[in-house]
């Protein structure tokens, strides 16, 4: 089978800037691309690099497209390197949407998989960092949402544990019925031992109200993170840590006890992460300002692992970008 290649470039900016210790993110790069068939049916895929996570960038992903012939065989499709992970989960997702061959988990085909739900209450409502987090919770709260995650090691500490006192303090006034609500921390590498330290022993004491501690030190820092994880009761997720499917792996293997944060449009080929959600490991799915298109390829995958949706997904991120962007006037272009 050959498939007819082609794809769009575009840019999208946020409504909020988006702050981690990483620095603040202003404008969201990425490509819309599509295959046809012989019979003209279209799949349509994204490509959605985030390199300060551990993808490739943009610039190398737009210069792999530039250099795909115009007609690609699967053969081209299953042959994307691994280091443009990025690359190869919107190829490959723009080819199962094509293909009778893809099938999920249990054996059915794609596109017999039900709608993941789209109420609030089954996401992870991101909000902003710092003192703005207090009042924005409370808008996510009357919007429906029920999980907070929330971005630290952006201010400092002494005042952002403060702001986690506040939070704590108005969800619990809130809270009214026998809902589960959870926070989560992200702090997308930026601590150090002893501020992690910090963090952990003021989340037991707030207890199960604080989900989890996503990835509290830097990528090279696994068996100091494991040491944190046998000290503390609140469990550590990594993120930064497992970006590709790479990356995963090594991590399984070491033997990582926590939970894994899988941000399916960055990790690689959704069929070999597919593979590795077989395996007995504790998975949340979240979002990285994909757009719809890029956004349905990652809910439909995270619902093959999460029917019950026993963790909140996180992909409550609608807000942070700009409404005026739409995919079908950019492809038209």
């Amino acid at each position: 089978m050959e498939y007819k290649f082609a794809f769009r470039s575009y840019q999208r900016k946020f409504q909020i800037p988006v702050k981690t210790s990483h620095g603040t993110w202003n404008v969201r790069k990425g490509i819309i691309l599509s295959l046809t068939d012989d019979k003209g049916k279209q799949g349509f895929g994204e490509i959605a690099p985030v390199s300060w996570l551990g993808s490739e960038t943009f610039e190398q992903a737009l210069d792999f497209c530039q250099q795909l012939p115009e007609v690609i065989t699967p053969a081209n499709i299953f042959s994307i390197p691994e280091d443009l992970p990025a690359c190869q989960f919107g190829i490959e997702s723009a080819w199962e949407e094509l293909s009778t061959h893809a099938l999920t988990l249990s054996g059915m085909p794609l596109e017999e998989l039900p709608d993941p739900t789209l109420e609030p209450q089954m996401f992870s409502g991101l909000l902003p960092a710092g003192q703005a987090a207090v009042l924005a919770r409370k808008i996510l709260w009357k919007q429906g949402y029920r999980t907070f995650k929330w971005k630290i090691g952006v201010v400092p500490i002494d005042l952002e544990l403060r702001i986690l006192e506040q939070l704590v303090k108005s969800i619990l006034e809130d809270f009214t019925t026998d809902e589960p609500i959870s926070i989560r921390l992200d702090a997308n590498g930026g601590l150090t031992e002893v501020e992690a330290s910090q963090w952990l022993h003021v989340c037991d004491k707030a207890g199960k109200i604080i989900e989890f501690l996503e990835q509290p030190l830097p990528v090279d820092r696994l068996d100091q993170m494991i040491q944190l994880s046998d000290r503390f009761s609140t469990p550590i997720a990594l993120d930064e840590s497992v970006v590709t499917l790479k990356q995963m792996k090594a991590i399984y293997d070491r033997g990582w006890p926590g939970i894994f944060v899988i941000k399916p449009s960055i990790s690689g080929s959704p069929s070999e992460i597919r593979r590795f959600c077989r395996k007995s490991v504790d998975i949340v799915f979240s979002s990285v300002f994909e757009t719809d298109i890029g956004r349905t390829s990652a809910l439909r995958l995270a619902a093959e692992f999460n029917p019950k949706q026993d963790r909140a997904l996180g992909f409550g991120v609608d807000r942070w970008l700009d409404d005026d962007f739409d995919v079908n006037r950019l492809w038209e272009s």
